[in-house]
């Protein structure tokens, strides 16, 4: 009995995406296999769920292409928010799946907990097993999505005719087609964006008790990091969950575009605070470690400095000031390569981080991030203007 305890505990069955009653209910429909298996056919299935009704009830109520000002095939924003998000978010639980617990894994592979510590480290990774299966959790979720969720809807539902509402006298009427997107279809999207924002949590209050423990780490590693830099694979374990942020952002911006005759540049501040949304998810739990870090940056440089100091006291005595001409050291002296060892390990102690990422991982995220947002530049200049002066330039 113990034995299978630790062994659900261990760091290896760690993962952010599996067990909780959605993801019972993907397995009892076949959707999905232990641990993550058949995820096309997830995506498949969820996807057309709560696209595909929208357009036969759409075509069989003649607001398709016509009828109204915003018909449903020219709603940019909800093909890119069923066909494209949604489909990114639940391959993001893969990526995390396969990914994340191999970071875990690392702070004990790399020697980081204490051994005095270990039954504490198996201890955060079961409540966070616990918390991931919660049903309380996910029935909270369905309970935002139906009250918060509706209100916001509701709230800055368009005052034009769409295909899913109609207006008149400050009179919102849903149409038939609108009442499965308000109560089946968006609530589908926003119980598994909410979800994964639980997920999150997790993975913040993990981070947070094992930065509390007194972790084991190394100012002459050569990861600049203390022995932490394996942490930064945690951001691109997240770039598909991310991504599906800036995918949205995107579709939302070139729906208004489209429909509203809007520019992109009416779009600054929400493009602004949500790509630094973005950005700060994943590395706001990593600055849990800077205290530690920047402890062991501060005594390891001391220590290192005091034993640099008796090193080349104890070089200049014997080479400098009582050696002779003929016992003067060679290239080739060992003394020497020490003397140059013992240079490269003070740098790599002095220019220690005190954050496990690099300004590089925060570039390519930015990069990534923003990939998607990159095409609505392109609404700024006419095509043909763009093709004329790529012509223009090769010939």
């Amino acid at each position: 009995m113990n034995n299978k305890i630790d062994s659900q505990r261990s760091p290896e069955n760690f993962s952010l995406a599996i067990d909780g009653p959605l993801y019972q209910l993907f397995y009892k429909l076949r959707l999905l296999k232990k641990p993550l298996l058949l995820y096309k056919r997830r995506i498949v299935i969820v996807a057309l769920f709560a696209w595909l009704p929208l357009l036969v009830m759409a075509v069989l109520e003649g607001v398709a292409l016509s009828g109204v000002k915003v018909p449903f095939l020219y709603d940019i924003d909800v093909h890119v928010r069923f066909l494209l998000v949604l489909p990114m978010l639940i391959y993001a639980e893969v990526v995390a799946h396969e990914r994340f617990h191999v970071i875990v894994e690392q702070f004990l592979k790399c020697n980081i907990i204490a051994p005095k510590d270990k039954q504490k480290f198996k201890a955060i990774i079961a409540l966070g097993m616990r918390l991931r299966g919660s049903v309380i959790a996910e029935v909270i979720i369905i309970g935002l999505v139906y009250t918060v969720g509706h209100w916001i809807l509701i709230r800055y539902i368009p005052t034009v005719s769409t295909w899913y509402s109609n207006s008149t006298n400050n009179i919102t009427k849903f149409t038939p087609v609108g009442l499965w997107y308000i109560y089946v279809s968006l609530p589908v999207f926003q119980f598994i964006l909410l979800r994964w924002y639980f997920r999150i949590i997790i993975w913040y209050r993990f981070l947070w008790k094992i930065s509390r423990l007194p972790l084991q780490l190394n100012s002459l590693h050569p990861d600049r990091a203390g022995g932490l830099g394996f942490l930064t694979n945690s951001i691109y374990a997240l770039e598909p969950f991310l991504l599906a942020h800036s995918v949205l952002l995107s579709g939302m911006i070139f729906n208004r575009i489209w429909n509203a005759g809007a520019v992109i540049t009416d779009f600054k501040i929400e493009i602004i605070s949500i790509l630094v949304f973005i950005l700060l998810i994943p590395l706001i739990p990593l600055l849990f470690f800077i205290f530690q870090m920047t402890k062991e940056k501060r005594i390891g440089t001391l220590n290192y400095d005091v034993f640099a100091n008796r090193y080349v006291n104890n070089f200049r005595q014997k080479w400098i000031k009582t050696a002779s001409k003929n016992s003067a050291p060679t290239l080739d002296c060992p003394d020497i390569q020490s003397l140059a060892d013992l240079f490269n390990s003070f740098e790599v102690t002095n220019k220690m981080r005190v954050i496990p990422f690099s300004k590089s991982s925060i570039l390519v995220l930015v990069f990534i991030t923003a990939l998607p947002l990159f095409p609505l530049i392109f609404t700024l200049i006419p095509l043909e203007k763009i093709i004329s002066q790529i012509f223009g330039v090769i010939f």
